[in-house]
């Protein structure tokens, strides 16, 4: 062997010891799904509707207009828009918070309002915002602007280390909200021009849902403050703004953690005709391949949009590209995306189910982070989502089975070597 492959090889075994003993003392003792969600009823079927707000999450409800966001200059003017009219509260969680102009630019901005006496909370992960300046969190406080980490490394927290909240959301005086993908980091700036430039999707949501989203908020609040934030500043009377039946789904390693994978799940065994994926991370376990597979052989079609050479996590793409080929040789088509990193968070169902938001299809989003995604049911929001996943389907290359077969010996290794951490990534 090379030096390189041994460098390999001998550094996924020490990492796996690594993760081994943080599966120790991290692990939760929950059972997990371990067997294959069947195809009883369709996306169309009321049936599915009651499994989704009965069986796993809270009703949908009726009345939702959402608005999608594309890309930086879009999206970061829209929230700051909503944040510069904020009347009474603003509540605000994500997970990447970086230094940089636009970093800056919300640090300035909530600090403003604080001053003219909006209660402000913001929730920070620990992790994520580990590019943050502390003079941000200073000014920030010093305005009036609660602020704080989640899970920082204390005697208290060691256990739940390995637990990051992954949500984003913000909610302005209870009563417009914002979901997607996007952190706060300069890298998110512009139109998915270059590879300085992220390709992401962001929805801003007016209706009975925000609720659910300030709800998703408050829950990591009280855990990380003992405040219960409640009163009609937080949550008022919401009228109808739209015609989309929607829900906030959120799940926690502390309960639940394996809900949204349990949706996803029955969202593709009630696939009757398409499935669309616009994914930033991408490692599905057997039983998720499993149901792709028996959804392409009830005549389903499959695309998925991945990224490319431009991808943050370049052990995540390895672990992606090696968990392919039963998908490929089903019938699965798979593209990467070219011009810039790709960290959309979307799944379309027969043009009528969608589900956006921080969860990513891989084992962290499933059991480990926080994460909070927003699912819409409804024809014209979806085939708007489908417009752009054909954008993005113009910019993307795809990958053959006869070329994921031929890659290198290299590329194979690595991939065998990393299904030993696949469980933490």
């Amino acid at each position: 062997m090379s030096i390189e492959l041994w460098s390999i090889v001998i550094g996924s075994v020490a990492t796996a010891v690594i993760f081994g003993l943080a599966i120790i003392i991290f692990g939760r003792g929950e059972k997990e799904i371990t067997q294959r969600i069947a195809h009883h009823y369709a996306i169309s079927d009321p049936q599915f509707l009651r499994t989704m707000g009965v069986l796993l999450g809270p009703t949908l409800v009726a009345g939702n207009r959402v608005d999608t966001l594309l890309n930086g200059n879009e999206i970061y003017p829209a929230m700051l828009k909503s944040i510069r009219a904020a009347k009474k509260t603003i509540t605000f969680e994500t997970y990447i918070y970086w230094s940089g102009n636009i970093g800056r630019e919300f640090v300035d901005t909530l600090s403003t309002k604080a001053r003219q006496g909006i209660e402000i909370h913001v929730l920070l992960d620990w992790v994520g915002s580990q590019k943050m300046e502390e003079s941000h969190i200073r000014q920030m406080r010093d305005a009036g602007v609660e602020v704080e980490r989640y899970h920082p490394p204390t005697w208290r927290n060691w256990r739940k280390l390995n637990n990051r909240t992954h949500r984003k959301i913000l909610v302005v005086d209870g009563e417009v909200g914002f979901t997607g993908g996007v952190g706060v980091a300069d890298e998110w700036t512009g139109n998915a021009e270059g590879p300085d430039h992220w390709r992401d999707t962001h929805y801003r949501v007016e209706g009975p849902v925000v609720a659910q989203l300030q709800a998703a908020f408050m829950d990591n609040w009280t855990k990380v403050t003992g405040d219960v934030l409640h009163g009609e500043a937080y949550f008022p009377k919401l009228n109808e703004y739209g015609a989309n039946f929607a829900q906030v789904f959120k799940s926690s390693a502390e309960g639940g953690a394996g809900s949204t994978h349990l949706m996803y799940l029955l969202s593709i065994a009630a696939a009757e005709k398409s499935i669309h994926f616009s994914m930033a991370y991408f490692v599905p376990d057997t039983l998720t391949q499993e149901a792709m597979v028996a959804a392409l052989k009830r005549g389903v079609t499959i695309q998925i949009i991945l990224p490319g050479r431009y991808i943050d996590k370049t052990l995540v793409r390895s672990a992606s590209r090696g968990t392919w080929g039963p998908l490929l040789a089903a019938g699965a088509e798979i593209f990467e995306f070219q011009p810039t990193m790709f960290h959309c968070k979307v799944l379309i169902i027969d043009a009528l189910w969608v589900s956006v938001g921080s969860t990513n299809f891989d084992n962290r989003s499933f059991k480990l982070n926080d994460e909070c995604n927003l699912n819409v049911y409804n024809q014209q929001f979806a085939e708007r989502q489908l417009a752009d996943f054909k954008a993005d389907l113009a910019r993307a290359r795809q990958i053959t089975l006869h070329e994921w077969e031929n890659r290198s010996w290299k590329e194979k290794t690595r991939e065998y070597a990393l299904n030993i951490i696949q469980p933490q990534l």
